[in-house]
């Protein structure tokens, strides 16, 4: 895993340094399906599901993204992935739902510095600017499915599968490098 980590993340951002990337600390990742009143989902989260693709909840360490019409990432603590599955599962006779533990499958990115957001363009066609403060968007990274989430103007969090990682890294790696060139 420590070829993942960002030969930028040794310190803290440098000063006159254009962006930074790291490697965050291990999150519990569940994907949500459902449909119809959620009401009981609700409930059983502590926090209402967002209804528009895009829009963020978060709740007592529980941070969920909406992704689609009927789909939900949500972030926790590692040790609440089964506190919050046993919850669901005991609905699942009166609401039927998915979800689906994908801890192991991805590894979260944190980019940010004054110019994070020129930096993701180098692989993200999206509008970077035009994605609100504390949302996010399932997107395309240098045609990687990734999930960009936006914490501040100049700070976000990529998801990205493990095994497209190493690559997603090294873009962002040579475009750091690159933006601080363009600073010289």
């Amino acid at each position: 895993m420590n070829k993942l980590v960002s030969s930028f993340t040794a310190a803290p951002l440098a000063q006159g340094a254009v962006a930074r990337v790291s490697l965050a600390a291990p999150v519990g990742r569940l994907v949500l399906r459902a449909r119809g009143d959620l009401a009981a989902l609700n409930a059983v989260l502590g926090l209402a599901l967002p209804a528009t693709i895009g829009q963020r909840a978060a709740a007592a360490g529980l941070e969920v993204l909406c992704l689609g019409p009927d789909e939900w990432m949500l972030h926790l603590p590692p040790d609440q992935v089964g506190v919050v599955q046993a919850s669901c599962a005991a609905l699942m006779a009166r609401h039927p739902h998915s979800l689906v533990d994908v801890s192991g499958r991805e590894v979260t990115l944190v980019v940010d510095g004054p110019r994070a957001a020129e930096l993701l363009t180098i692989g993200c066609a999206r509008d970077i600017e035009a994605i609100p403060v504390g949302q996010g968007r399932r997107t395309a990274f240098d045609n990687v499915t990734v999930i960009l989430w936006r914490d501040e103007p100049a700070l976000f969090r990529l998801d990205v599968w493990n095994s497209f990682a190493p690559h997603v890294t090294g873009l962002l790696e040579t475009g750091c490098r690159e933006l601080a060139a363009e600073a010289i």
